[in-house]
C-alpha cells in the first residue's frame, strides 16, 4: 500500500457518538457481520452487535493513544500480571466513552433492553480473586490519568472454574468463557513471539574470541497476542491490555497423520495450547508445577520480546536509553522470572556484557509483593527449572553467585544470613526462590498496605531491608470508583452527584463533602431508601440463585472473597451457630434480624477451604429448615461468586466482614469496595482495615480480634482448649459442632475442622478471636437497630473513602516508582509510524 492510500485511510471520519450513529452501526453489525435479521433476534447476538459498535469507538481511541505515546517517545510501564479480573465490559465502555445517554436513546428506539443485553456478557475468566481485580482497577486508573501503561497477561481459554454446590460440596466445572466469543479483543497475530522450552545450552566463541551461550534444540511455542482496549474516563485515552495465547509452531505432523497416528499428529498442538488452557492449574502434582512454571515463563518471555520488538524497530541495537524508557512492574511473584529472561535477551540475543545488562535490568524492574504467607511465595525445584528452562537457570545461578558474594562482603562469616537470602536454596531438593530473584533484580519493592509493608521489612524480607534500606516502600491498594460506585450503584451515584457534584468520579476525595450531610435527616432518608432498593436486588439474586428468601429489614452481613483459612470464613459460621443456639434457648429479646451471605471459591486442591464450604452449607440448611429462625436469621452460601455478583452485592451490603487473622492479609480490596458503597466494617487490625479505621474513625468501625503483635505473643503458648473451656458461648458452639447436628447423615466429616480449632498449632487462631468477634457483633446488632445512627455511619464511611481510590494508588506508584509523564490522547494522532 502506498503512502497516498495510507493517508486516505487515516483521513476516514471517526465513528459518531450520537444515537443515530450508534443505531446505524448496530444494525450493520447485526445484519451484515453477524448475519441476523428481525426473524433471528436473540439477546446474545444483539449483545455482540452492540459490543462491536462500542469497540469501534474504542479502537479509534486505542490508535490515537498509541500514536500519542510514540510521538512523544514516552517512558512506559509494562504491567506484568498472571491475572486480570475484568468483569463485564459493556457498561464500563459506555460510561467511560460518555455514551450512557446516547446509548440509552439508541437502545430505546431499537426496542432493546440494556440490562438484558448486559446479562449476555460472560465475566472474563482471567483471574480468581483480589490480585486480578486490583490489576483491572489499576489499568482503569492508568488510562484515566493518561499514563502510558500497557498490561500484559495470559488469555486463558478457561477461567479458574465455575463453582456448583452439590449436597453442600463445591464441585468444579469448566468455565469456557470464550465459547460465545469475546467481542472486545483484537487478534494481533503479526506480533506473535516464539517462546523456548527444554533443549540444552551450548557454548561458542565469536570472531573476537568472546564466549557466548546459545539455547538450542528447544521445543518452541508461539505466543499470539490479543489486545483488549482499556478506556480512561472520558479523556480520549484508551490503553491496551495485551493477552498471550499459546499456539503450536507446527499444528499438524503430516508424517504422523499419513501413518494413521491421528492423536500423535496433533500432540504438539495440544501440548502447546495447554499452556494457556486453564487459569492457575492445581500445582499439587508435578505436572501442575511444570504447567504453572511454563505459564509464568510464557508470559514473561512473550511480553519482554514484544517490548524488544518495538524498541529495536525504533532504536536498533542501541540499548543505552532502554531503562530510562521502560519500567516492568511485576504484580506479585508470579512474573518474577522476567528478571532472568530480560538478562538472557540482553546478553544472548542482543550481545550486551553482563554488567551492562544487569545495570539495565536493575533500573527497570519493580516488584509488588501481595502476601505475608511464606508458602504463597513461588519456589521451583532446580531440577524442574533445568529440564524446562536450562539457559534461564544458568542465568539465575550467576545472579545468585554474584549476590551471595555481595552478602559475604557485607557480612563476612555470616553463613546463616547467606543461606536465608540466597536465591537458590540448598537442601535435599534445591529450590529457586522467585521472590528473592524479584527483590535482587528490582529497584523498587513495595507492599500493598502500611501494616503489610512494615511486616515485610520486619519479618519476611528483613534481611533484604537491612541490605537495601531504601528499596522497600508502601503503596496501599485502591479500587476504581468508576466501576465500584458510579457503574454498580447508580442510585447512590445519582444521589451523591445531585448533592455534591460529579467531581468525585475522578477525584474520590470529593466524597469528603458528604460528611456534613450525614447530619441532615432528609439526606439520611434518601440514603436509606437507596440502600433498601439495593438490598432488594440482592434478595432477587439470592432468590433466583439459591431459592432462599431474605428479609429487607435485616442487616445484610456479607463476607465474599476467596475461600482461605486465614480469611476465616470459619469464624463467621461459628458466630452463626452461636446465633442459632441463642434462638433455640429463646434469647431473642432486642433481636436484630440478620442475613449472613458468604461466597467465594476454594482452590480445587485446598481440602480445608472446601470442607469449610461444606460446613457453611450444612449450617445454612439447618438454619433455613428451622421454623424458629424465620424472620430472625438466614445463612446463604452464594455459588460461583464473581465480579458481576459483587456488583450486585456490594451496593446493598450493610456489614462488611474483614476478619482475617491479624498479620496475614496483605491489604484487601473488597473492604474498600464495601466502604465506598456505605457498608460498615467489622474487622481485625489487619491489612488495609487499619487505614480504613483511621480514615473513618473508631466510632464508625467495629473492631475485633487480636493485633498482629498479640498474635505473635499468644502463639508461643496458645491453648485453644483452655479458651473453649473458659468461654460458655464457644463451648456451646463446639459441643453442637461435635454432636453432629449439621452432619447427621455424614458422621465425622467435620472432625478436621474441629481438630484445627482445638489444635495449639492452629495458625489462624480462630478460638482466640471468637469472644471478641461475638462482642463486636453484639455492638453491630445494637447499632443497626438505631436506623438514623446507622445511616449516619454509612454516609461517613463513604465520605471517608477517598484515600482508597486506585487513582491515588497509581499516582503514588507514578510519583515514587514509575516517573511517567501523562500524555493527552490525540496529540500526535496524525502521526504515522
Amino acid at each position: 500500500m502506498n503512502m497516498h492510500n495510507k493517508s486516505r485511510i487515516a483521513a476516514l471520519a471517526p465513528p459518531g457518538h450520537d444515537s443515530a450513529s450508534l443505531m446505524r452501526d448496530f444494525r450493520h453489525y447485526f445484519n451484515h457481520t453477524l448475519g441476523r435479521d428481525h426473524y433471528q433476534r436473540t439477546p446474545h447476538y444483539e449483545f455482540l452487535a452492540l459490543a462491536m459498535t462500542l469497540r469501534d469507538r474504542l479502537m479509534e481511541g486505542i490508535n490515537n493513544t498509541r500514536h500519542s505515546y510514540e510521538h512523544y517517545e514516552s517512558r512506559r510501564v509494562c504491567y506484568l500480571s498472571m491475572e486480570y479480573l475484568l468483569g463485564r465490559s459493556l457498561r464500563n465502555a459506555a460510561m467511560n466513552l460518555d455514551l450512557d445517554a446516547e446509548l440509552e436513546t439508541a437502545l430505546e428506539q431499537l426496542g432493546l433492553d440494556e440490562e438484558e443485553l448486559i446479562e449476555q456478557e460472560h465475566d472474563a475468566g482471567l483471574g480468581n480473586g483480589g490480585l486480578g481485580r486490583l490489576a483491572a482497577c489499576f489499568l482503569d486508573s492508568c488510562a484515566t490519568l493518561g499514563l502510558p501503561v500497557i498490561g500484559y497477561g495470559i488469555r486463558y481459554q478457561y477461567g479458574m472454574f465455575r463453582q456448583k454446590i452439590v449436597d453442600g460440596y463445591q464441585v468444579e466445572e469448566p468455565d469456557p468463557w470464550l465459547r460465545g466469543g469475546h467481542p472486545w479483543e483484537i487478534e494481533r497475530s503479526e506480533y506473535e513471539q516464539r517462546i523456548h522450552f527444554g533443549g540444552r545450552v551450548e557454548r561458542y566463541l565469536d570472531e573476537n574470541g568472546r564466549s557466548h551461550a546459545r539455547w538450542v534444540d528447544t521445543h518452541d511455542v508461539l505466543a499470539v497476542p490479543f489486545d483488549i482496549p482499556v478506556p480512561g474516563y472520558r479523556n480520549g485515552t484508551v490503553n491496551t491490555l495485551r493477552l498471550w495465547s499459546a499456539l503450536a509452531t507446527d499444528e499438524l505432523d503430516l508424517d504422523e497423520f499419513n501413518a494413521g497416528s491421528y492423536t500423535e499428529a496433533v500432540a504438539a498442538r495440544t501440548a502447546a495450547e495447554n499452556i494457556t488452557m486453564v487459569l492457575y492449574p492445581n500445582d499439587a502434582s508435578e505436572n501442575g508445577k511444570e504447567l504453572r512454571l511454563r505459564q509464568q515463563f510464557f508470559l514473561a518471555s512473550a511480553s519482554l520480546k514484544d517490548v524488544f520488538r518495538q524498541w529495536v524497530n525504533r532504536h536498533g541495537e542501541n540499548f543505552d536509553q532502554f531503562a530510562e524508557k521502560h519500567c516492568f512492574q511485576l504484580n506479585d511473584t508470579h512474573p518474577s522470572i522476567a528478571v532472568a529472561e530480560l538478562m538472557r535477551l540482553l546478553i544472548d540475543v542482543h550481545g550486551l556484557e553482563w554488567d551492562d545488562a544487569w545495570k539495565i535490568t536493575g533500573n527497570c524492574m519493580a516488584y509488588t509483593n501481595h502476601t505475608l504467607l511464606p508458602e504463597a511465595l513461588e519456589r521451583w525445584p532446580v531440577r524442574l527449572f533445568g529440564q524446562l528452562l536450562p539457559r534461564v537457570l544458568e542465568i539465575i545461578g550467576e545472579i545468585n553467585n554474584r549476590f551471595v558474594a555481595e552478602i559475604a562482603a557485607r557480612w563476612p562469616g555470616d553463613v546463616k544470613r547467606r543461606e536465608r537470602m540466597a536465591i537458590i536454596e540448598d537442601g535435599a531438593e534445591p529450590m529457586v526462590r522467585m521472590a528473592h530473584l524479584a527483590i535482587v533484580g528490582s529497584y523498587s519493592v513495595n507492599g500493598v498496605a502500611e501494616l503489610h509493608s512494615r511486616l515485610l521489612k520486619e519479618g519476611l524480607f528483613r534481611d533484604f531491608h537491612e541490605l537495601w534500606p531504601t528499596r522497600m516502600n508502601n503503596k496501599t491498594n485502591g479500587v476504581t470508583q468508576r466501576r465500584w460506585l458510579r457503574a454498580c450503584n447508580p442510585g447512590l451515584s445519582k444521589l451523591i452527584t445531585a448533592s455534591i457534584g460529579d467531581g468525585w468520579v475522578t477525584d474520590l476525595d470529593e466524597l469528603g463533602k458528604l460528611a456534613p450531610l450525614a447530619r441532615d435527616a432528609a439526606f439520611r432518608e434518601s440514603w436509606h431508601s437507596v440502600k433498601q432498593a439495593n438490598k432488594h436486588r440482592i434478595i432477587e439474586l439470592v432468590r433466583q440463585g439459591c431459592g432462599i428468601e431474605l428479609y429487607a429489614d435485616a442487616i445484610f452481613d456479607v463476607q465474599v472473597k476467596r475461600m482461605h483459612e486465614y480469611k476465616r470464613q470459619l469464624l463467621n459460621v461459628l458466630h452463626v451457630i452461636h446465633l442459632l443456639q441463642r434462638i433455640h434457648r429463646g434469647d431473642t429479646a432486642d433481636w436484630t434480624p440478620r442475613c449472613v451471605l458468604i461466597g467465594g471459591k476454594a482452590a480445587p486442591g485446598y481440602f480445608m477451604a472446601k470442607l469449610t464450604i461444606k460446613l457453611i452449607n450444612s449450617v445454612a440448611r439447618v438454619v433455613d429448615s428451622d421454623p424458629r429462625t424465620r424472620g430472625l436469621l438466614r445463612l446463604v452460601f452464594l455459588p460461583n461468586y464473581n465480579v458481576s455478583t459483587m456488583e450486585t452485592i456490594c451496593p446493598g451490603c450493610d456489614l462488611s466482614e474483614q476478619i482475617s487473622t491479624a498479620g496475614k492479609e496483605a491489604s484487601g480490596t473488597g473492604n474498600m469496595k464495601f466502604m465506598i458503597n456505605g457498608a460498615l466494617t467489622i474487622g481485625t487490625l489487619d491489612g488495609a482495615n487499619i487505614e480504613i479505621r483511621d480514615a473513618v474513625g473508631a466510632d464508625n468501625f467495629f473492631l475485633c480480634g487480636m493485633t498482629a503483635e498479640e498474635v505473635v505473643q499468644m502463639r508461643r503458648q496458645y491453648d485453644p482448649k483452655a479458651i473453649v473451656a473458659a468461654d460458655d458461648d464457644l463451648r456451646e458452639v463446639m459441643e453442637v459442632l461435635q454432636s453432629g447436628q449439621f452432619n447427621q447423615s455424614e458422621p465425622g466429616i467435620f472432625d478436621p475442622i474441629i481438630d484445627s480449632i482445638l489444635s495449639p498449632h492452629d495458625a489462624w487462631m480462630t478460638a482466640a478471636d471468637f469472644a471478641s468477634f461475638v462482642a463486636a457483633q453484639r455492638r453491630v446488632a445494637t447499632s443497626f437497630r438505631d436506623r438514623e445512627r446507622w445511616t449516619e455511619m454509612s454516609i461517613l464511611n463513604t465520605a471517608a473513602s477517598g484515600r482508597f481510590s486506585s487513582d491515588r494508588t497509581i499516582r503514588e506508584y507514578n510519583r515514587d516508582i514509575w516517573r511517567l509523564e501523562p500524555v493527552t490522547s490525540g496529540a500526535g494522532a496524525d502521526y504515522q509510524p
